[in-house]
């Protein structure tokens, strides 16, 4: 076969497959995507001991899965452990791990294996915020911020990633941040970590495509601040088009997003427009809509307590 008429082929299988993927998008803008089954599958969720972690939990109870919950805070993941039995969960686990450790997350990971089972669908949701001006920030906080907001990402797909693969059969969620797609004043070292954690689920799902596993999925969360004392103080100018999120709306966003295998969710929707205008706006226009948006002003309030989500 001559390069052209391969090209050509290759060039109309191309747009007959996108013509189909932008089909289905059209169709299911305004028919509900199938939800899967998430009944018994094992679901690790990380900071489970607070905020949307033990909401997470509660959802995923009531679907009837298995849970593990992860948290460095004994006693927050020993409440949602008794929450989650209230709220029906038949089998649920609390393990303490610190999450900025990777010898503790493998160490706990083993536990998990042999204790409950291969995990299915892991959650990594556990995060830290300094919210300090860069070069005010200390070393040591800089460098938690990566250890649980994307080295835990690392060290927790090295562990449960291989039995997903195994068994062609997993779901890895990525709870990043809106502050993981632009840049942010006073959260420099927090938008590096969740621009790292994109980076990792993409580069790590795009392998999974590439080895033809079809099992795999994966969901990457972006949300704007939300209100569970993590960004207390933290607020916008423009509150009707970027409001600071109730938990409980952005944990349902997910769960939907989970179940119905979206690889992206932000949250709010205007999140999407404003990641176009940056990429075609020049820059000067770019940061006028920031100004306007009231992004240089979103910590002015804040009240650092050094939380974990």
């Amino acid at each position: 076969m001559s390069s052209n008429l391969k090209f050509t082929k290759e060039l109309v299988t191309f747009i007959g497959k996108s013509l189909i993927a932008l089909l289905e998008t059209l169709i299911f803008t305004f028919i509900p995507r199938p939800r899967k089954n998430v009944a018994g599958e094992i679901v690790l969720i990380t900071g489970a001991g607070s905020g949307i972690g033990r909401l997470l939990a509660l959802r995923f109870a009531r679907l009837g899965s298995v849970l593990v919950l992860w948290d460095i805070n004994k006693q927050g993941n020993e409440e949602t452990l008794r929450m989650a039995r209230e709220a029906g969960a038949v089998r649920v686990y609390a393990y303490t791990c610190d999450c900025s450790r990777r010898e503790e997350i493998y160490r706990v990971g083993e536990q998990v294996k042999k204790e409950v089972g291969d995990v299915s669908i892991l959650i990594n949701n556990a995060g830290v915020v300094t919210g300090n001006d860069f070069l005010n920030c200390p070393d040591e906080l800089i460098e938690k911020s990566l250890d649980v907001n994307f080295k835990a990402h690392l060290w927790t797909y090295k562990c449960f990633l291989p039995a997903m693969i195994a068994n062609d059969h997993g779901h890895l969620v990525c709870i990043s941040s809106s502050a993981g797609l632009a840049g942010i004043n006073k959260l420099s070292d927090y938008c590096a970590s969740k621009f790292a954690a994109i980076g990792l689920a993409e580069s790590v799902y795009m392998e999974s495509i590439a080895q033809k596993l079809k099992g795999i999925k994966m969901t990457i969360v972006c949300p704007f601040f939300i209100n569970t004392g993590m960004f207390e103080g933290c607020s916008t100018n423009r509150p009707v088009l970027l409001p600071i999120l109730e938990p409980e709306y952005v944990v349902a966003k997910i769960v939907d997003a989970i179940l119905q295998e979206k690889v992206y969710l932000y949250v709010p929707r205007i999140i999407y427009l404003l990641m176009v205008l940056k990429s075609i706006f020049p820059t000067k226009m770019a940061i006028l809509l920031a100004d306007f948006m009231g992004i240089f002003n979103l910590m002015d309030g804040f009240v650092c307590k050094n939380k974990k989500n």
